[in-house]
């Protein structure tokens, strides 16, 4: 375990970018300051967990739990102990080995993952789906490694016919299955993992935070110039490039994108984004998706919705529900953005403005 906690208490400024991990493509970009030692202390605290990082920022008024850090740590282990299907003890992988017909009584974490899962699952009309997992491995995208090579269409069927969320059925806190399908939640437990740590540090009395776990962010009041917290969007395929700097408070935000993750073969490319529905990579143009909501497990499993939807698609339902989402789709060698009507508010701000200050 990598724990560290670090109070700055005398004045500094310090500038910390968090590199997308995997699927995600969110890059994280804030300005910190401390005038003098009657104004706040910025507590910083950093680890591993999740088979990633993650950084906490609190701005606190008051003095913190002492083991908070510990508490943070604790918190993460428990969603990784349930939810990780590298671990054979932990729930998902219990469910994973149960046999049609099994119970497993689950924790209250689990089936709230579950529950969000099924809501996506339901009005993305089945977009999102965390049985997706065959059909990620045969595509050679998964744990199990396997030639990357193209799968015939019979082996895209025996694939597809052992997925399917409806086949998953919670009632109260017992899960079943009525078909040997198995989980994959890496898509919404780490959103789901901000969205505790954030509730510990409410519960604490620390109203002025940013919790960032494996890219999804969730910040809450202000940061210690009084401001907003600043969040990035990356430009694809330009590393620790910004396309748009977004001010926020009191929201959660996660990005994935298709542009880090494929294999080429015969001069087409293969994104590892599976289409659960059509057990294909997707072929459309959408390059990243950035999704802002209160929630960010939500934000988490809609930014994979989308990026299966494609940009049309995306933005018609992301109208329809109200949902800001910000997309970025490849045009010529080039990237154009395309946003839903609730994230608009999020635009009035020169998108160059805040990254010529930092620099």
């Amino acid at each position: 375990m990598i724990l560290a906690v670090r109070v700055y208490l005398s004045t500094v400024i310090k500038r910390l970018i968090v590199a997308p991990l995997l699927y995600v493509s969110l890059l994280l970009t804030f300005l910190l300051s401390v005038g003098c030692s009657s104004k706040p202390d910025i507590i910083e605290i950093t680890g591993s967990k999740m088979g990633t990082t993650y950084h906490i920022t609190v701005v606190a008024d008051q003095i913190p739990p002492q083991n908070l850090a510990q508490q943070i740590d604790d918190l993460l282990a428990a969603v990784d102990n349930s939810m990780s299907t590298y671990k054979q003890n932990s729930e998902i992988s219990q469910f994973n080995r149960m046999q049609v017909g099994d119970k497993l009584e689950i924790s209250k974490q689990f089936a709230d993952v579950i529950q969000i899962s099924r809501d996506v699952w339901q009005r993305s009309n089945g977009a999102f789906d965390p049985t997706v997992g065959p059909l990620v491995d045969l595509w050679g995208f998964g744990a199990k490694v396997l030639d990357l090579t193209i799968p015939s269409d019979q082996s895209i069927a025996n694939a597809l016919s052992n997925t399917g969320f409806e086949y998953v059925q919670l009632q109260d806190s017992v899960l079943t299955k009525t078909k040997p399908v198995e989980l994959d939640l890496s898509a919404v437990a780490k959103g789901y993992a901000v969205d505790l740590v954030a509730d510990l540090l409410e519960m604490s009395a620390l109203p002025d935070y940013l919790v960032e776990v494996g890219g999804e962010i969730r910040v809450s009041g202000l940061n210690p110039q009084g401001e907003p917290w600043r969040v990035a969007i990356e430009q694809p395929q330009i590393p620790s490039s910004v396309n748009r700097v977004l001010a926020l408070s009191d929201i959660a935000v996660a990005t994935s994108g298709d542009y880090r993750n494929y294999f080429e073969q015969d001069g087409v490319k293969y994104s590892h984004t599976i289409d659960p529905r059509s057990g294909k990579p997707v072929t459309h143009s959408l390059a990243s998706v950035t999704v802002v909501t209160k929630s960010c497990a939500e934000a988490d499993a809609w930014a994979t919705a989308f990026s299966v939807m494609g940009a049309d698609q995306s933005i018609e339902l992301a109208d329809q529900m109200g949902l800001p989402v910000y997309l970025l789709v490849r045009e010529n060698q080039q990237y154009a953005s395309i946003n839903s009507a609730a994230f608009k508010p999020y635009l009035n701000q020169p998108p160059n403005s805040l990254i010529d200050k930092e620099n």
